[in-house]
């Protein structure tokens, strides 16, 4: 399977999406003009698939990024394929389409290329409406008992309003998939998942039934995470460390960071991968410019440990 910095995937509602998309989940600890930048850097160098969400605090600094290419002739607003996601405290039906709009506001887009379930975990309102994490007075996390096929339900009709052309789910496993796949009366299926995805954790299991579903699968994570993240799990051994992994990428003289990225590509999976250093973000999008040898793949596949960094 070869591959171009065009390439796309058919999700199963006829809608594309580009296999390699620019992720911003760490720009909470970055300033939102460095946000901004980093995002146009990424539109000029050739990422198309742009992914945040509303926890991530940031959708002021990319809509002003993507209208600035816009503005300037780089993109038309039809080549951008924007995504963002329902947090746990608008999983109630009447509130999901009211956080979408939330999203688009923020943007000043007039539609989502791809809205989803950020976690299969409802969670109560807050009175403010800006606690991501809603706890009691103990302290302890306030959650909900909204079903997921209701939050589903009230995802289709954002995308029979127009507001979300298609529609997914993530961090979702097997068995929730299928509550949603055999819900009585779906309308449309979830295009893809959403989930951690990186060789120490290649989900091959998962996959092969997200084929079969014929539900893409989207690789976050897709080179480890840093330890330094509240939520991620200490003492995991460093992904870009792996003496196996990095003599693959001497060998095809590359990074690797691009093989751990080719790998997935390879296997067909859509993959995020983030950075707000110019010269990182320029180097991942070179994944195009090598194809891994089935021994190289079979080699990778092997690394497997079954590790999760979240």
């Amino acid at each position: 399977m070869s591959f171009n910095r065009l390439l796309s995937v058919k999700l199963n509602d006829g809608n594309f999406m580009p296999i390699l998309g620019f992720g911003t989940s760490a720009a909470r600890k970055v300033a939102m003009s460095n946000v901004e930048e980093a995002v146009q850097v990424a539109i000029d160098v050739g990422y198309r698939h742009i992914d945040s969400a509303y926890t991530y605090l940031n959708e002021e600094a990319i809509g002003q990024a993507i209208r600035k290419k816009i503005a300037n002739g780089t993109v038309k607003r039809k080549d951008i394929f924007y995504t963002t996601k329902v947090w746990g405290t608008f999983s109630r039906p009447e509130l999901v389409q009211r956080g979408l709009e939330m999203s688009l506001k923020k943007l000043q887009l007039s539609y989502m290329d791809l809205y989803l379930l950020h976690f299969p975990v409802p969670l109560q309102v807050s009175s403010t409406w800006e606690e991501l994490l809603p706890t009691d007075a103990q302290g302890k996390i306030m959650f909900d008992t909204v079903g997921l096929c209701s939050t589903w339900e009230a995802l289709e009709k954002c995308k029979d309003a127009g507001l979300a052309k298609s529609i997914r789910v993530s961090n979702f496993n097997r068995r929730q998939l299928e509550m949603i796949l055999n819900k009585p009366g779906l309308k449309h299926k979830p295009v893809c998942t959403q989930v951690e995805y990186h060789p120490y954790l290649n989900q091959s299991k998962l996959l092969e039934y997200c084929k079969s579903k014929d539900i893409v699968m989207t690789a976050y994570s897709a080179l480890g995470s840093d330890s330094d993240k509240d939520w991620v799990k200490k003492g995991n051994p460093v992904l870009q460390e792996d003496p196996i992994l990095n003599a693959i990428a001497e060998k095809h003289r590359q990074t690797p960071a691009q093989v751990a990225l080719c790998y997935q590509l390879q296997r067909g999976v859509v993959v995020l991968v983030k950075s707000f250093n110019e010269k990182r973000i320029k180097e991942n999008f070179q994944v195009f410019d090598f194809q891994l040898t089935p021994e190289d793949k079979k080699t990778t596949d092997g690394l497997n440990k079954n590790i999760r960094y979240l």
